[in-house]
């Protein structure tokens, strides 16, 4: 079932099971965060940034090679998202939650805006960067003020910190990976979100979720892979979808 994007139209069957519904997941990627006008992994790459592919800044052997230069270029990342605010998507989920006994938000997103939207429950598979953690020990820390000249470093072993972020060749986090297929596979309704649904592992976790017998639905401006596959399709941006959505639902 496909609805149209001017006007959003919830269908009364996906309305009267998320009144009754007790475990819902929601997996979250870059489309919803688009819409607080943070730019895309690869769109980031303006102005002096130019010149360089993200995929060779965002791995441990560019931090090794040249950790200055990475930090400059999170640092800059940094202050493009600390600009950014929730938008009525984020939003229109911390309401979602506080009507759901069990939910849970996984996201794609290392931007951090859904718990600064007051989401409770949040899996992020790809880390937050505006946290911290050291690259040799791996403990997550807080930078400590000091000269703007210097990397960095761990006070536990001296090790370079690092934005707590994975990169290309790392693994994901395992509690959050792990604890996301568990909630996608006990889901009773699981809502795929702003994402293309093409990265993996994220993109299995629909799928486990109607391999386990859960109402799947789609919220996307445009048709991806999953589209075909799940029993509701919400065609339209997250930040007018999901409002509409909790209008009918709960108020």
């Amino acid at each position: 079932m496909i609805l149209g994007m001017i006007k959003v139209e919830i269908p009364e069957q996906l309305s009267d099971a998320l009144r009754n519904v007790r475990r819902v997941v929601v997996l979250t990627g870059a489309g919803v965060s688009a819409e607080s006008n943070i730019p895309t992994f690869r769109e980031a790459q303006t102005g002096l940034w130019e010149k360089y592919d993200p995929t060779e800044l965002a791995t441990p052997q560019a931090f090794n090679c040249n950790p200055r230069l990475v930090w400059d270029w999170y640092r800059w990342r940094r202050e493009l998202i600390s600009a950014a605010k929730p938008n009525p998507g984020h939003l229109a989920l911390v309401e979602m939650e506080a009507h759901i006994p069990e939910f849970t938000l996984v996201t794609q997103n290392v931007d951090g805006l859904h718990r600064r939207a007051g989401s409770k429950n949040v899996l992020e598979l790809h880390g937050n960067i505006m946290l911290t953690k050291c690259f040799d020990c791996g403990r997550g820390v807080e930078i400590e003020a000091g000269n703007p000249g210097e990397l960095p470093r761990c006070r536990d072993c001296g090790g370079l910190l690092r934005p707590d972020v994975v990169w290309f060749g790392e693994n994901l986090p395992a509690a959050a990976i792990e604890g996301a297929m568990q909630a996608a596979r006990q889901a009773e309704v699981f809502f795929s979100i702003g994402t293309s649904a093409l990265v993996q592992p994220a993109a299995s976790l629909p799928l486990y979720a109607i391999q386990g017998g859960a109402t799947v639905v789609e919220v996307n401006p445009a048709e991806t892979p999953l589209s075909a596959q799940v029993q509701f399709v919400l065609r339209g941006p997250a930040g007018e979808v999901l409002p509409a959505l909790v209008k009918v639902v709960w108020e």
